[in-house]
């Protein structure tokens, strides 16, 4: 029993290391297309700061941050799913 508790918590420390970076790298690359937009525009009316920082809201409440918790859901649904096969079939 104590091993597999101890592969869980390996399992999970390895999913919140590959959750972090995925939702850094996807912060960081809205942050340079929200710049690369505000570069682009003509006359725009309200400064770089604001405009990256309204930017970055909207997309901390959008459905792609959210989907990036499938990276906990995914594995652990596959486990799941293979110790019930390899257990009842």
């Amino acid at each position: 029993m104590f091993v597999w508790v101890t592969r869980l918590v390996l399992l999970f420390a390895i999913l919140t290391a590959i959750y972090v970076a995925l939702s850094r790298y996807s912060r960081w690359n809205r942050r340079k297309t929200l710049e690369a937009e505000y570069d682009a525009a003509k006359g725009p009316e309200k400064s770089r700061n604001e405009h990256v920082a309204e930017g970055l809201t909207d997309y901390d409440r959008s459905l792609s941050k959210r989907l990036l918790l499938g990276v906990f859901v995914y594995p652990v649904a596959v486990i799941a799913l293979l110790l019930l096969i390899a257990n009842y079939m």
